[in-house]
């Protein structure tokens, strides 16, 4: 487990909430945060992050929709103790299990899911350099394929269930291949840095069962300007509004 020295106490939502983070290991930024905010989950719902790390997307979601029922799957039992260790500190109600998703524990496999989340690894293995703390290689890139992925969150989920990933927009021919017949009604959402810049990042909804069309939406622009000017806060009206003050990202869970 780590010490205290190793961690930092970190504000998410404008600092509503305190999360405890490695110095040295992953850190969350705003992929956890965006994810949280596309999910729209209502109250009496029950929802599975998996790969939940400290927690941030739960606790995210869980500060934004009061009223639901959130279980985590994190197979670092280091992550795994600060998610819960960020939702007691938080007075928020994560449960945790340690496991893999290819051999989930028990009291998740015995359960389904109205939304199942993930923000899983962007990378794939091998090639490329590793990072050079065990944690932050093991969330950065895949141990396990992605299509592994999408086949445990469809499992999880009851029948017109949702799934919401964000992954890395490299990544989505193999996203979408491992959308396979279960899952239907794709949406994706593309998340652009900036107006005019190709997006980096892309939050992909479906549903268990789902039958719709397929929809590719308007992207999503993080930060206003051509380019990075200086050290100061330069997100859009609607992204500050997600990361500082827990609002849903509209286009998906609004």
């Amino acid at each position: 487990m780590f010490n205290e020295a190793d961690l930092t106490d970190d504000g998410f939502l404008g600092g509503r909430l305190r999360i405890l983070q490695p110095r040295a290991g992953y850190r969350a930024a705003t992929d956890p945060v965006l994810l949280a905010a596309a999910v729209p989950a209502r109250a009496g719902q029950r929802v599975l992050e998996l790969g939940c790390g400290a927690g941030v997307a739960s606790l995210c979601l869980l500060a934004r929709v009061p009223g639901i029922s959130v279980a985590g799957l994190e197979r670092q039992p280091d992550y795994a103790d600060l998610a819960r260790r960020n939702a007691q500190r938080n007075a928020l109600p994560l449960s945790v299990e340690e496991g893999d998703l290819a051999a989930m524990p028990a009291a998740l496999r015995a359960a389904t899911f109205d939304h199942v989340i993930a923000n899983p690894p962007y990378f794939p293995a091998g090639g490329g350099t590793p990072a050079r703390e065990a944690g932050r290689e093991a969330a950065l890139r895949e141990a396990t394929p992605l299509s592994a992925w999408l086949d445990a969150a469809t499992r999880r989920l009851a029948p017109g269930g949702l799934l919401t990933m964000i992954h890395a927009a490299d990544r989505l021919p193999d996203l979408l291949a491992a959308c396979d017949h279960r899952l239907g009604s794709v949406t994706l959402l593309p998340l652009a840095p900036r107006e005019g810049r190709a997006a980096i990042r892309v939050i992909c909804q479906a549903r268990k069962g789902g039958r719709g069309a397929f929809r590719l939406l308007a992207p999503f622009v993080l930060h206003t300007g051509p380019a990075h000017d200086g050290d100061r806060d330069s997100f859009t009206a609607a992204a500050r509004a997600i990361l500082r003050d827990g609002a849903a990202l509209t286009p998906l869970a609004g």
